[in-house]
């Protein structure tokens, strides 16, 4: 296990020197001029040649890469362009609400999403299988901006239960936000429902087709015994997957849900640092979400081979 997960780890070194580099070079290739966008259309030459001395985008490139890269692991991330404040506060407040709705959402979809994915899979080919199939199906195809504004008609407008504007002052507490949370948790929860369900029921119909299973049943043990101790261990493998790479998608691919609902997350700055062309802003969101993709990629690695020491195994007699 020690020697998988020091394979693991040196492999997430990797993934963090080519990614680092990748988003370098698409930063400095998206068009347009920083400097142009910062001092407007009616600036001189003098005045933008300056500009870009001063943030050292007229140094060569390598050069550019390497002061960026020391700097953002050292935790040094800059200061904006567009705003001249520092980049790490900023992006580690909006990492923090991201994480809050992620979680807040995992608590929703997971059970929810589990549950249902493992009654389909008890009761395949019924009715009931049926219906959730093409209900969470039909859930999940509409799009977020629709499933949002729906939620914001009914619960904050008809009901007036909920707000309909989740821009979450940054000394509030968890108390003060958590009606903010909702209506965003549950449009994102909406999104992963088909997946996790349906992963859910396919591992779960898989492993009750096992000669294992038909032994257990033979053996006279009971029915919900069988399921919790020998299928949902191997039947959740592949939902692990979905889960954690969902949990990056839900720190850095929330924009369309953050835009609705006006929610300060690591998605709206995102866009704030494309439509601003603020470079130094842009690559240290994308490094974060890197990051967070990477970290929970290898958790699920850890997970499985937790759950299936034949993953763990496997690796260890390559050595």
């Amino acid at each position: 296990m020690v020697r998988y997960l020091i394979r693991r780890i040196v492999l997430l070194g990797v993934t963090f020197l080519i990614s680092s580099l990748i988003i370098f070079l698409i930063c400095r290739l998206l068009p347009g001029d920083v400097a142009r966008v910062l001092l407007g259309r009616e600036a001189g030459e003098a005045a933008l040649a300056g500009l870009r001395a001063e943030l050292g985008l007229d140094r060569p490139l390598p050069i550019q890469y390497l002061d960026w890269l020391r700097g953002f692991f050292s935790g040094d991330w800059g200061i904006s362009y567009s705003t001249r404040q520092p980049i790490r506060p900023l992006v580690l407040e909006r990492l923090g609400n991201s994480l809050l709705l992620a979680g807040v959402t995992l608590a929703l979809a997971l059970p929810l999403g589990i549950g249902l994915g493992v009654w389909a899979g008890w009761r395949a080919g019924k009715p009931d299988d049926t219906m959730i199939s093409v209900a969470t199906l039909a859930v999940t195809g509409l799009p977020e901006f629709v499933t949002g504004l729906l939620l914001i008609d009914i619960f904050a407008f008809r009901l007036r239960w909920l707000p309909a504007n989740s821009s979450i002052r940054p000394d509030a507490t968890l108390l003060d936000i958590a009606p903010q949370l909702i209506l965003p948790a549950i449009t994102a929860t909406l999104v992963l429902l088909a997946y996790i369900a349906r992963l859910t029921r396919t591992g779960v119909v898989t492993e009750l087709g096992q000669e294992y299973v038909r032994t257990a049943m033979l053996k006279g043990l009971a029915p919900l015994s069988i399921l919790s101790r020998h299928v949902l261990r191997n039947a959740l493998l592949p939902t692990i997957t979905v889960i954690a790479i969902s949990f990056g998608w839900l720190i850095s691919g929330l924009i369309v849900v953050e835009n609705v609902y006006n929610y300060p997350g690591i998605g709206r700055l995102l866009t704030f640092a494309i439509d601003r062309r603020d470079l130094i802003l842009l690559q240290a969101v994308a490094m974060v979400t890197v990051m967070i993709f990477a970290v929970a990629n290898l958790v699920a690695d850890l997970l499985y081979a937790f759950l299936d020491p034949r993953i763990r195994l496997g690796q260890e007699t390559e050595y």
